[in-house]
């Protein structure tokens, strides 16, 4: 009689983790666009545009070898980088020259052609600045600090 007693509550405990849906944490981890639609209010096709758009102005900027360490922290960046409007942005208007600008000046064309694609996923140009620190969080999260701080100097 103890025997069945002790069955039953087992299996009374099994079903009742099943029916509340236990899950791995990694599982209840949401992904980077997860987070720019919860603290930026803003739609999954702005996130994925938005973020596409700043990794492809990263992998611009950034060496094969350095982008390749951020793209291997954001498990969603061919995605994202599928994502990103198409548009001309500040670099083509320049006509490609950009290694001919100094480290600062380049960063800051390259902030500047984000404005193009924010605005045409329906974003003000002040949302990059929204989407930077939330970005780097996230690849500090996947890829630790030295990965943050590749991204974070072409950021910046």
């Amino acid at each position: 009689m103890k025997t069945t007693r002790m069955i039953t509550r087992i299996l009374a405990l099994l079903v009742c983790f099943g029916c509340t849906g236990v899950k791995s944490v990694s599982s209840q981890a949401p992904g980077l666009v997860g987070l720019l639609t919860k603290d930026l209010g803003v739609t999954e096709k702005q996130a994925q545009g938005g973020a596409g758009a700043i990794f492809n102005m990263a992998r611009e900027n950034l060496g094969a070898e350095d982008f390749g360490k951020v793209a291997n922290a954001v498990p969603e960046m061919d995605n994202l980088l599928k994502a990103a409007p198409k548009t001309g942005g500040l670099s083509s208007a320049i006509g490609g020259k950009t290694s001919l600008l100094g480290g600062s000046a380049r960063k800051l064309a390259g902030l500047a052609s984000l404005a193009g694609p924010f605005s045409q996923l329906g974003m003000k140009s002040d949302m990059v600045s929204k989407f930077i620190p939330i970005i780097l969080s996230y690849v500090q999260s996947t890829g630790g600090d030295s990965v943050k701080n590749l991204l974070a100097g072409v950021l910046k």
